[in-house]
């Protein structure tokens, strides 16, 4: 039985089995611990006099410090690389706005400040996905949201802005018809920082101990110059047209040649200091550190044994500098060592370093290195010496664009439909002209993001996503079920699931089935249970389940040697009626539950029924573990393990609950329950109820409540509407828990609004009814969006399951090669997706698969090569209904400058209707490799083009 709509589904889903699916076992989550970012520490250094120097407070980064160092070099220890907050998933306005037909409005807020709304119905990177991308434009920042689209349920401003938490103003939004606005969003967006970077590198010889005698070293070693020729490529600077980096490329006035790069699609100018001007009459060498001082990251290539005096940021006298990179080469085993400084109002950036922090492998040492000085410098611009600067910046540009559109508010430029449709249709009378609007609307747009992409102010990412290369970010196809017209669809509707080994236990309307990864599905117990929630716990030998709804609903406890000795006999089927001894009593009428993460000394379940909470126990006994237990009769049931500790009275029904362990154990466990506008802490001894968070927003969606231990101390991921929040929680004082707000805390947004959130560190997953939005812990930035249709999470204990449709399009060859053509690098096309069988019938035909996220993908403990995606799935090959198997998806190169202009050149002949066809992509990427490697030469200032494949 197949759901009749998305929207339906996730109803459905949200209110069957959020609780379970968010809830998320501590044995699987690894520690939570900042120490891998590094510690601040106090440095003091002294000159070559012995004078102390300044003193600063920087996080030092030198590997996991408390973890074993008995690692090979070059063996990386849960390390993973990534950008964080890519452009390609940040910059929205740029991707999904320009040079379509969009909405923009203008409005003052209740506090009379000026604000700018931006609206696009757009389909999200050609999935069948179809979402309206909102933007705010504030003082404070941006934000940014997606909304799903109904084809039924007309979206108006008023509804968006509520969305965002805006329902009051001074002055009601209107819609802005001049094109011209268009190039003044563009600016805003650039105020979020710019997407090329200019980073210095200062040669140190062993034993210079002061930045004059660092700047005043003419040349470096030949270990340094084999360090820069892996950083980029020696450039000309006369007559250099790309990113220059406030360097001069006409008087050669900064030196005749410099080091550049194109990374990721982002373009880097390195200031090296043997490379900038030197004076012999100028000690202190102003000229280069003008340059090299002035830059938020440097790295300082120091030479010399590890027992030399190191390099402190102390040395060096610089206002600007908030972050440098220490690196070291190692003649005996050809390696590099590298060391990070932060200034302590930097937040926390990845990745981290491995332990230890030694690199064997060059390129993968340079990937990590600019992946490391990107993402701190991104970082950095967030702290309140950037951030301040860029929010006055940013109100003044508001304010000044307010002013200058004021005169036009009593003309036509600006309607009053601000609360009608955000697509509205146009009268008849008016329609020629509206369409006329729009075209030039969109001509000037599509001008605007050619000159921007030929200007180099975007990333290639960005500007021509056909074709960048296409990560591998679908996951593993489970399990084909095959129909009447041969296409792996899964035929059940699922209610909850949870892991069995390598199994997957799921509750359908078909009853509980048994699904292994080729092997036909075992009915477990037949539809008349219907189960809502469920835990399986092997270590135990238990499976807890809730059943029913309403005055019907109980908890059950099985065995799980006697649910697996049923299977192996293939004795009957348990129906509901065979299950009357394995009810607890008291639970009568319970509509949530919650088990404790870590299995401890006992098992602690909390029962809500209604407005009350039921506390249940279990003490842990080895010889209930599975081996033991086998010995026992499958009749044997274990009700009579459990005791029934205490009743606690809430003022409402939770809606979510999580068990929060204490740091001893007795007397300081809580639960953290979710309901009306807040979240309370309850002692479970005493069943006293405090305040630990109050939702201030008309309408309230609870999440999840997932418990954290960063270190041995517990935290609270608050996860509501869009926001995720992050709470350390500490024991209870006499009574009572110490509730107050803590330099550890922080929160974050997602871009949708999530129906299940998953903790698998470093990550946290977000899951909404069509994409998996995946953020780091420490920090929420955001490093993959992945969009899956119609998604439905089915379990998350241990490997992530869930189920989605995926669109098999059999129309013609050509509509697949346009569709791939036009993708997002971070998304696979439909065709690409594994286990869908093309179906002779034309036209699209919606697949519904089980697919797998491997947990060591997210949280391997040992990773051979950590420049992966966190969705990067196994190496499959699955065969077509014609015979014919599916190739592996090759990555293309990152483009270069001259590459980004020629394929501008082609856009615009597409625009302008030059051309007859677009070129497919596999004829684009066929060009692309017969692209030779291209040298470094001063005189044609070639550059090197860094391979992206690998992140």
């Amino acid at each position: 039985m197949e759901l009749s709509s998305a929207e339906a589904a996730s109803t459905r889903f949200l209110g069957l089995t959020q609780r379970s699916v968010s809830e998320d076992l501590g044995c699987r989550r690894g520690e939570f611990s900042r120490k891998h970012y590094g510690s601040v520490e106090l440095l003091i250094s002294s000159d070559a006099d012995g004078a102390i120097q300044r003193a600063g407070r920087f996080r030092v980064e030198n590997g996991s410090s408390g973890e074993n160092t008995d690692y090979t070099p070059g063996t990386w220890h849960r390390t993973d690389v990534h950008l964080e907050n890519p452009e390609y998933h940040t910059r929205w306005y740029f991707k999904y706005f320009l040079g379509k037909v969009h909405q923009n409005y203008i409005g003052t807020d209740a506090e009379k400040n000026p604000f700018f709304l931006s609206v696009v119905l757009s389909d999200e990177n050609n999935q069948r996905v179809p979402q309206y991308h909102s933007i705010l434009w504030r003082k404070t920042g941006t934000q940014k949201i997606s909304l799903p689209y109904s084809p039924t349920k007309t979206l108006s401003v008023k509804s968006i802005l509520s969305a965002m938490s805006l329902d009051k103003f001074e002055k009601s939004p209107r819609e802005i018809f001049h094109p011209e606005i268009q190039k003044d969003l563009l600016v805003l967006e650039e105020q979020e920082g710019s997407v090329n970077f200019k980073f210095g590198v200062l040669y140190a010889k062993d034993g210079q101990l002061t930045d004059d005698e660092m700047f005043s070293n003419e040349t470096g070693s030949e270990s340094f110059q084999r360090f820069l020729h892996l950083l980029g490529d020696t450039i000309t600077l006369k007559g250099w047209t790309g990113y220059r980096g406030g360097l001069d490329t006409k008087n050669d006035t900064t030196g005749t040649c410099s080091i550049y790069t194109v990374f990721q699609g982002h373009e880097i100018m390195f200031h090296v200091s043997t490379m900038l001007p030197y004076s012999r009459e100028n000690k202190q060498q102003v000229e280069r550190k003008r340059h090299i001082g002035n830059d938020i990251v440097t790295i300082v290539f120091q030479e010399g044994e590890e027992s030399s005096p190191a390099f402190k940021p102390s040395m060096i006298r610089s206002h600007f500098t908030h972050i440098f990179a220490l690196v070291r080469y190692n003649k005996q085993n050809d390696s590099y060592r590298l060391k990070i400084f932060s200034e302590e109002s930097v937040p926390l950036f990845g990745p981290p370093l491995p332990s230890p922090p030694v690199f064997t492998n060059h390129h993968e040492f340079r990937d990590f290195v600019l992946v490391k000085l990107i993402n701190g410098e991104k970082a950095t611009l967030e702290t309140p010496t950037f951030s301040q600067k860029r929010q006055r910046t940013l109100d003044m540009l508001i304010r000044s664009l307010y002013q200058d559109l004021m005169p036009d508010l009593h003309k036509n430029m600006l309607n009053r439909r601000s609360f009608s449709d955000v697509l509205p249709e146009s009268p008849k009378s008016t329609r020629k002209k509206e369409e006329a609007r729009q075209a030039e609307f969109v001509r000037l747009g599509q001008a605007l993001k050619l000159k921007t992409t030929v200007k180099g102010d975007a990333t290639a990412n960005l500007a021509t996503t056909s074709f960048c290369k296409k990560e591998v970010s679908e996951p593993v196809c489970l399990r084909r079920v095959m129909k009447k017209n041969a296409i792996g669809n899964f035929p059940h509707e699922v209610v909850c699931a949870d892991s069995w080994g390598q199994s997957l236990l799921v509750s359908t309307d078909a009853g509980i089935l048994l699904i292994d990864d080729g092997q036909p599905s075992v009915q477990v117990f037949d539809k008349t249970l219907q189960i809502k929630q469920m835990h399986v716990l092997e270590a135990l030998d238990l499976l807890i389940a809730r059943t029913d709804k309403g005055k019907d609903s109980r908890l059950l406890v099985f065995r799980l040697s006697a649910v697996q000795k049923d299977i192996e006999t293939k004795q009957i089927i348990r129906s509901k009626y065979d299950c009357r001894e394995n009810k607890l009593e008291r639970t009568k009428g319970c509509h949530l539950y919650a088990i404790n993460t870590h299995l401890g000394s006992e098992l602690r379940i909390v029962v809500a029924i209604r407005n009350k909470l039921l506390l249940v126990t279990k003490k842990y006994n080895p010889c209930n573990s599975l081996t033991s237990s086998s010995l026992l009769s499958s009749s044997e049931s274990p009700v009579e393990e459990f005791q029934y500790i205490r009743e606690i009275c809430l003022s409402d029904p939770p809606v979510v609950m999580t068990l929060v362990d204490g740091p001893t154990g007795d007397s300081d466990n809580m639960i953290c329950v979710a309901y009306r506008h807040q979240f309370d802490l309850v002692n479970e001894s005493t069943g006293e109820s405090y305040r630990l968070h109050h939702v201030e927003t008309n309408k309230v969606n609870f999440v999840a409540a997932i418990d954290v231990y960063e270190d041995g101390e517990a935290g609270l991921l608050l996860c509501y509407n869009y926001v995720c929040q992050y709470r350390k929680v500490y024991p209870f004082n006499g009574g009572s828990p110490l509730i107050q707000p803590s330099a550890y805390d922080f929160h974050f947004s997602w871009n949708q609004v999530p129906y299940a959130v998953v903790c698998a560190f470093p990550y946290i997953l977000a899951f909404t009814t069509d994409s998996i939005e995946i953020r780091l812990v420490v920090n929420g930035n955001l490093v993959h969006t992945a969009v899956v249709p119609e998604l439905q999470l089915v379990a998350s204990r241990s490997d992530i399951y869930f189920k989605a449709t995926a669109a098999v399009s059999g129309s013609s060859d050509s509509s697949s090669k346009e569709m791939s053509s036009r993708s997002s690098p971070q998304t696979p096309t439909a065709y690409e997706m594994p286990g869908c069988p093309l179906s002779s019938v034309e036209g699209e035909v919606p697949c519904k698969n089980l697919y797998k996220i491997p947990l060591s993908n997210l949280v391997g403990r040992s990773i051979e090569r950590p420049l992966k995606s966190p969705l990067t799935p196994k190496v499959i090959t699955t065969t077509t209904s014609s015979g014919i198997a599916s190739l592996p998806v090759t990555h293309s190169l990152s483009l270069s400058r001259m590459e980004i202009k020629e394929i501008a050149s082609r856009t615009r002949k597409e625009l302008l209707g030059l051309l007859d066809e677009p070129i497919p992509k596999t004829e684009s990427a066929q060009k692309q490799k017969k692209v030779p490697r291209r040298q470094s030469d001063p005189k044609q200032g070639a550059v090197r083009s860094t391979s992206s494949d690998s992140l």
